[in-house]
């Protein structure tokens, strides 16, 4: 999918305020073309090129998320299944992840914007973060691509966007129940999905859930890292906050085996896997 010339990559990406271009791209419903978008966005961050203002409240003034007529969005039950045996199986698979990573990108960039009045390092962190699911989109949506198929030709489900959602109007919750409740999740379901796809021949998907494995942590470690100043800024016990939270907006429980490996990487506290009863 290429991108229109209507949503131009080169000429968009010059709003010079870091959390107003981030909205504009949160936006923009064309895939392709946000995912270059974010790419171009944090290279104009890395080359100095764009301010930043902490202060300002922006407004939406169109759809958010920006996405396209297709992936159909249905219940998490109804989404097909997902055979390893046959290559819409696999195929089916890879959409469903990268349906992941494109809501990812939302909501990276959904952070940077929503949420004023948060150290600058913030919304570099959630840059980086928007721009490295851009490139594990962009990679997963070449490889389905490569097998016939293409994103949007499968259905999906909207579930990671609709805890954002609920959480829009307190980033304490937000960070507490997207990077580290949904996205951590991945953390614990990336191995036996690679081992999956790798057993079913496909190397190329498994070498990108490497990648994705890799850079995830990262993302979660993110989270973990403003979770805990948060915390420290309202004077709350993670532990107990979380505990709290997760009910309050009645976050997915969080099911083992888990990759006890990557989430102390992500800087999980021991109490805080305690929790989760490891």
């Amino acid at each position: 999918m290429n991108p229109s010339p209507s949503s131009n990559f080169s000429t968009r990406s010059a709003i010079p305020e870091l959390r107003a271009a981030a909205l504009f791209w949160l936006c923009e419903p064309d895939p392709a073309c946000k995912a270059a978008g974010v790419t171009a966005l944090a290279l104009a961050w890395q080359a100095g090129t764009m301010t930043l203002d902490v202060r300002v409240a922006l407004l939406a003034e169109r759809t958010i998320p920006g996405q396209p007529a297709r992936p159909e969005l249905v219940s998490p039950r109804d989404v097909q299944r997902r055979a390893m045996h046959t290559a819409e199986g696999r195929a089916i698979l890879i959409h469903a992840l990268a349906h992941i990573e494109f809501n990812a990108i939302n909501l990276a960039l959904d952070a940077i914007w929503r949420f004023p009045e948060m150290p600058a390092a913030f919304y570099a962190d959630w840059l980086q973060v928007a721009a490295e699911e851009a490139l594990h989109f962009s990679l997963l949506a070449a490889h389905l691509r490569a097998q016939g198929y293409a994103y949007g030709d499968f259905p999906a489900h909207n579930s990671l966007w609709e805890m954002a959602a609920k959480t829009a109007h307190d980033i304490l919750a937000r960070i507490a129940l997207v990077p580290r409740t949904m996205e951590a999740r991945g953390l614990d379901a990336a191995p036996p999905v690679r081992a999956k796809l790798a057993q079913a021949g496909d190397l190329a998907a498994a070498a990108i859930l490497d990648i994705i494995l890799r850079d995830e942590i990262g993302h979660v470690g993110i989270g973990n890292r403003w979770y805990d100043w948060l915390c420290r800024q309202r004077e709350l016990e993670p532990v107990a906050t979380y505990a709290r939270l997760a009910q309050e907006y009645a976050a997915p429980l969080q099911r083992g085996p888990f990759n006890l490996e990557a989430r102390r990487a992500a800087g999980f506290s021991e109490p805080e896997l305690a929790a989760l009863g490891c």
